[in-house]
Parts: structure tokens; C-alpha cells; sequence
């Protein structure tokens, strides 16, 4: 148990230090992009590349690394749990709504359910071609 928890904080730790990351770069590279403004383009953009990720991983877990149940949870659990920012998506889009930006809130949560779910359907697809053999 000690262990599994140990590999949650570690992952975790390392995910949540990526999606800070990908703010810092985003901040940088698209302060510039005047439509982007408001909107929470970090945030939806660890979203996306956090649920191709977990679809990757998903997929890996259920085939050649199948009983790995420490690696699942350092993983998936740790590394996608700390970097997704689901709970962040949902408060951003609120406060848009709020502050009476409900074109941008619509299309920040329209993007972002779109896109994630194909995020997931192509990772999955990535890593079924990766691991076929």
C-alpha cells in the first residue's frame, strides 16, 4: 500500500510540474495571438494532450503492460492526474460565464469536450499500432 501510494505522489508530482510548464509556454508562445485572449488556451491544451496520454497509456496497461499495477498507478493515476486540469477547465469556464464571456465560455467548453475525446480515441489508436506486433 505504502508503495502504490509512493508512485501516485511521485507521478503526480511530475505531472503537475509538466502542466506548469505547459502554462509557461503557452504564456510565452501565444501571448501575441490576439483571439486567443480570455480564453484558457493552457489549460485546454494539457487537457487535449493529457487525454491522448491517458488513451496511450490505457491501451499499454491493458496489453503489454497488463499487471503493472504500480506503473498503472504512477502513470495514469500520478503523472494524468496531476497534469489534467479538469477541476481548472471547469473554473476558468465559470468565471467566463461570470464575467459575461459566454462565447468564449461556450467555445472553451465545446473545444474542449471535442477535442479530448478524440484525444483519447487517438491515443488509444497510437498505442494499438505502437504495441501490435
Amino acid at each position: 500500500m505504502l508503495l502504490n501510494i509512493f508512485a501516485v505522489a511521485g507521478g503526480g508530482a511530475i505531472g503537475a510540474v509538466c502542466r506548469y510548464l505547459i502554462g509557461v509556454l503557452v504564456g510565452r508562445v501565444g501571448a501575441d495571438a490576439a483571439f486567443w485572449g480570455a480564453f484558457p488556451l493552457a489549460t485546454f491544451m494539457a487537457n487535449v494532450l493529457g487525454c491522448f496520454a491517458i488513451g496511450f497509456l490505457s491501451v499499454a496497461f491493458e496489453g503489454p503492460y497488463a499487471g503493472k499495477d504500480q506503473a498503472r498507478l504512477f502513470a495514469i493515476t500520478g503523472i494524468m492526474g496531476g497534469f489534467t486540469t479538469f477541476s481548472t477547465f471547469s473554473l476558468e469556464t465559470v468565471t467566463l460565464f461570470q464575467d459575461g464571456a459566454w462565447g468564449m465560455a461556450a467555445l472553451n467548453v465545446a473545444l474542449s469536450l471535442a477535442a479530448c475525446l478524440v484525444g483519447v480515441v487517438l491515443g488509444r489508436v497510437a498505442a494499438s499500432a505502437v504495441f501490435a506486433r
